[in-house]
């Protein structure tokens, strides 16, 4: 196969995909690693692909392995993740037992929790104390305390969830793509991520417009193992795969 056609064949790959991997390419076009490799940095060279590490995104997906504190990512999209927090708040019922996960975006749900008949389980230290003071029944998980997102984690936090059976779980993200489903940063964090939505009926990833088409190292769930509770959905396309509630549609 020429170059330029195995440049045609990636393109294609990486427009379906919106996010290949060397090992998938070097399978589809019969090329070996290094062949690949040199094929993606030549097309990262003149702006038709993002190059990561062991594969390549689409120009619109953003790839980022950095996961910023806490105080940070609370400045960020505040209007959005308080709609975002107001709607999810709004499924929360009588009896439920409800989990949430650690988070900027779930912590502005807490803000709009009012029902007090209900028991919560998270990994946050935040929000528990904020739960607490808004008179809610509430578990923390016990395990190592992440301090920069402000996440209980560890095999610890794991075994807790174990033996735990949730009606409804909320849960933030880093990305969303269709290719790597819901990502993360920190491997840990993932792990309890996983497990938690495991053990939930009814499961929701609350997220601002900025997440979508964003890749981070770690995936904890495939896309359409959890709803999405966003503001509104630029990209269609993921209505094909989960549900996605948008807090600004009428």
């Amino acid at each position: 196969m020429l170059p330029e056609e195995r440049y045609a064949a990636i393109l294609k790959m990486v427009e379906e995909k919106r996010a290949v991997t060397v090992s998938e390419l070097t399978e589809a076009l019969n090329s070996s690693e290094s062949t690949i490799r040199r094929d993606l940095a030549a097309l990262d060279n003149i702006g038709k692909l993002n190059k990561v590490h062991g594969g390549a995104t689409a120009i619109d997906v953003f790839y980022s392995t950095k996961d910023d504190d806490v105080s940070i990512r609370q400045s960020r999209n505040t209007e959005q993740k308080n709609a975002i927090g107001k709607y999810a708040a709004s499924l929360i019922q009588e009896n439920d037992f409800v989990y949430i996960d650690a988070g900027t975006t779930t912590e502005a749900l807490i803000n709009y929790i009012t029902e007090k008949n209900a028991v919560y389980v998270t990994n946050g230290a935040a929000l528990a104390k904020k739960l607490a003071q808004k008179g809610c029944k509430v578990f923390i998980l016990g395990g190592e305390l992440k301090v920069a997102t402000d996440a209980v984690v560890g095999n610890e936090a794991i075994a807790c969830l174990q033996k735990y059976n949730f009606t409804k779980g909320f849960f933030g993200t880093n990305g969303i793509s269709t290719k790597s489903g819901y990502t993360t940063p920190d491997v840990s964090e993932a792990l309890v991520k996983a497990e938690a939505l495991s053990k939930c009926s009814e499961k929701y990833i609350l997220a601002d417009p900025s997440k979508f088409n964003s890749i981070s190292p770690i995936t904890f769930a495939t896309l359409g193992s959890a709803a999405i509770i966003t503001t509104v959905l630029e990209d269609q396309q993921y209505k094909k795969y989960t549900n996605v509630l948008e807090t600004d549609k009428p």
